[in-house]
C-alpha cells in the first residue's frame, strides 16, 4: 500500500465530462421534480409555491461551487484533511445531541438560521477520507488490527447518528465501511464475520426495543403495507399508485394526479422518484438509473487509475454511498426497501445532502485529474 507523498505530481489531466455531465443532468432534474412535488403542497398551505425551488435552485449553485472547490483539492492536502474532516464532523454530532433541531421525531440537524446543517451528511464524507487515510497504511495485506481499527473509526459517527435516531445512514456507514474494506485487501473471511456480526446486533436492537417504534413500523408496512393503509402503511402504498400510473412514457411534467394532489408525503425529498415515474413514466425512470450508473463507472473507473491507494480507496467509498442511496432511495418506492429515509443524491431536496455529494464527487474529479496518465496523455502544466 502507499500514501499520497511530496513526490507525486498534482499536475492535472483534462475534467472528466461523463462525471460532470451526468451529475448537473440530475441536479436540474432535481429542481423540475422538487418544484412539481412541493408546489401543489405549498399553494395549498397559502405559501409560496416556487419556495423549495428557489431554495433547490440555491443548493444546486452552490454543490457545483464545492464541486469545483473540491475539484482542486491535491492529493497530498486531501490526506492531510482526511483526520481534521473526521474529527470535526464527530464535533458536529456532538453539538447536535445537545443543541440539535427536532423535526419528525428526530435530532439530525443544526439550525443556522436560513439554513439548518445535517452533519450526518457530511458525515457520510468525512468517514471516507478517514478510513481510506487509515487503510491505506496497511502494507500488504489487512490484518485484524486493522479490522478492528476500521470498525471503531466507522462505529464512533455510525452509533451517534443511529441515536438521533437515523437508521439509515447508519446502515450507509456498515455497508460503505465492507465495501472499503474489501476494496482495501480484505479477506472474504473478515467481510464475511464483520457481516455476521452486523446482522446479529441489528437483531439485537429489535429484541431489546432499542429501534423507535415508528422504524418498526416502517419495517412493518415495507412487509405487509396493506395492513395498516391509512397510517404505516400509506406511504408505500402511494408512492406504488404513483409509480404505476406513470406506465411508459409518464403522465407528463406537472400531470401527475398523485403528485398535483399531495398524496404521497415527504415527496420532494425522501419520495422524489415517485414524482419521476408518475410524470415521465419508466423511461424516465430508467434514465436516471442509466445516469447514476454513469456516475458510478466514472467513480470506478477514477479508483482504477488513481496514483495510490488512499486515492482509490476515497473513490471506491464514494460510489459505494452513492449504490447504496440509489438502491435505498429507489428500493423503497418500489416496495423492494423498508423505508429509511434516505434521499436520492443530487435530486431530493436538502441542502447539506447536495452539498456533501457534490463534495464527494468534487474529491474523486479532483483525483481523476491527478491520475496516471495513460499513453498518448500529457500532463497540463500546474497553475
Amino acid at each position: 500500500a502507499s500514501v499520497p507523498s511530496a513526490a507525486r505530481s498534482d499536475q492535472t489531466l483534462r475534467p472528466d465530462i461523463f462525471l460532470i455531465v451526468p451529475m448537473l443532468v440530475l441536479m436540474a432534474l432535481g429542481v423540475v421534480m422538487v418544484y412539481s412535488a412541493s408546489a401543489p403542497r405549498l399553494e395549498a398551505q397559502g405559501l409560496d409555491p416556487a419556495f423549495e425551488l428557489k431554495r433547490q435552485v440555491a443548493f444546486v449553485v452552490l454543490g457545483v461551487i464545492v464541486f469545483l472547490a473540491a475539484s482542486m483539492i491535491g492529493p497530498r492536502l486531501l490526506h492531510e484533511l482526511a483526520p481534521i474532516a473526521y474529527v470535526g464532523t464527530l464535533l458536529l454530532l456532538v453539538a447536535v445531541e445537545f443543541v440539535g433541531a427536532i423535526r419528525n421525531q428526530s435530532q439530525r440537524w443544526l439550525d443556522l438560521g436560513v439554513f439548518q446543517l445535517q452533519p450526518s451528511e457530511l458525515a457520510k464524507i468525512a468517514v471516507i477520507l478517514g478510513l481510506a487515510a487509515l487503510l491505506a497504511q496497511a502494507a500488504e495485506r489487512i490484518t485484524w488490527l486493522f479490522v478492528i481499527r476500521a470498525v471503531v473509526l466507522v462505529g464512533i459517527p455510525a452509533i451517534m447518528v443511529f441515536l438521533q435516531p437515523d437508521l439509515g445512514t447508519m446502515l450507509v456507514f456498515g455497508f460503505l465501511g465492507l465495501v472499503m474494506l474489501y476494496a482495501a485487501g480484505a479477506s472474504w473471511r473478515q467481510i464475511a464475520s464483520l457481516t455476521l456480526i452486523t446482522v446479529f446486533a441489528t437483531a439485537a436492537l429489535f429484541q431489546f426495543e432499542v429501534i423507535q417504534n415508528y422504524q418498526i413500523e416502517r419495517i412493518t408496512a415495507f412487509l405487509d403495507p396493506e395492513a395498516d393503509a391509512a397510517a404505516a402503511g400509506y406511504n408505500v402504498l402511494q408512492s406504488r399508485i404513483a409509480i404505476g400510473a406513470g406506465g411508459m412514457f409518464g403522465t407528463g411534467l406537472f400531470e401527475g394526479t398523485q403528485t398535483n394532489l399531495t398524496f404521497v408525503p415527504e415527496q420532494s425529498t425522501d419520495f422524489i422518484f415517485t414524482a419521476v415515474g408518475e410524470q415521465l413514466g419508466f423511461v424516465g425512470g430508467a434514465l436516471v438509473l442509466v445516469l447514476f450508473a454513469v456516475v458510478v463507472w466514472r467513480l470506478l473507473m477514477t479508483a482504477a487509475l488513481a496514483q495510490d491507494d488512499f486515492q482509490r480507496l476515497v473513490a471506491v467509498g464514494v460510489a459505494a454511498v452513492i449504490v447504496f442511496h440509489v438502491f435505498v432511495n429507489v428500493g423503497m418506492t418500489l416496495q423492494i426497501m423498508p423505508v429509511t429515509g434516505l434521499p436520492l443524491p443530487f435530486v431530493s431536496h436538502g441542502g447539506t445532502a447536495m452539498i456533501a455529494m457534490a463534495a464527494g464527487l468534487g474529491i474523486v474529479h479532483g483525483i481523476y485529474m491527478r491520475r496516471s496518465p495513460m499513453p498518448g496523455q500529457a500532463r497540463r502544466r500546474p497553475d
